[in-house]
């Protein structure tokens, strides 16, 4: 799943070199949370206008993870 959103933030940034994520251990609820930290400079191609970039991440990423049977949320850091 980390690849997935890796691959995704670096088709959007600037600094491919600066996209990386970090993963959190499965809440009690058994969701797994994604942390994607981007340039600072990057932060507003990641997000896009009103989090509508943000929002399309989080469905593309929520998707795959229902095909796998698995809860996941991505933070943007």
């Amino acid at each position: 799943m980390d690849k997935l959103i890796i691959a995704i933030a670096q088709g959007l940034v600037e600094e491919k070199d600066a996209v990386r994520v970090t993963v959190d251990e499965p809440d009690e609820e058994g969701t797994v949370v994604y942390h994607l930290h981007v340039a600072s400079g990057d932060m507003g191609r990641v997000i896009g206008k009103q989090g509508r970039i943000a929002k399309a991440i989080r469905t593309v990423v929520r998707a795959a993870a229902n095909r796998a049977e698995m809860k996941v949320a991505v933070e943007i850091d």
